[in-house]
């Protein structure tokens, strides 16, 4: 069985991600690295649920939701206080963004098709 396309995303995302928190520094990496990673392990974990459950999904995909609005505040603050550069920030939003198309369609799918 095919994981589906959020998992994937969230999976390369995590793949891109975990590196460039692993060059915080120190006194971010433990508080702000651990949040943003934890916040996109929560999103993966929420995708993978809601793609096996049938009644509870429409909850775990708002669940979803709010950690992506919730991630995207956090690496805007990494890159506001200069822990990131430009260049990372806009990549990283970009899987961000799409992670968050993913996950509000999906949500939308399942709304209509009640």
């Amino acid at each position: 069985m095919q994981s589906p396309q959020i998992v994937e995303q969230c999976h390369q995302c995590l793949k891109w991600v975990i590196p460039q928190l692993d060059k915080f520094p120190r006194n971010r990496r433990f508080t702000l690295g651990e949040r943003i990673e934890s916040a996109l392990l929560d999103i993966l974990s929420l995708a993978t649920q809601a793609y096996y459950a049938n009644k509870q999904r429409g909850a775990l995909l708002i669940q979803a939701n709010q950690q992506t609005a919730v991630l995207r505040h956090l690496w805007r603050l990494s890159y506001e206080l200069k822990v990131i550069d430009k260049r990372k920030y806009n990549f990283g939003s970009e899987l961000i963004e799409n992670i968050g198309r993913q996950v509000g369609g999906w949500q939308r799918s399942c709304d209509n098709s009640r």
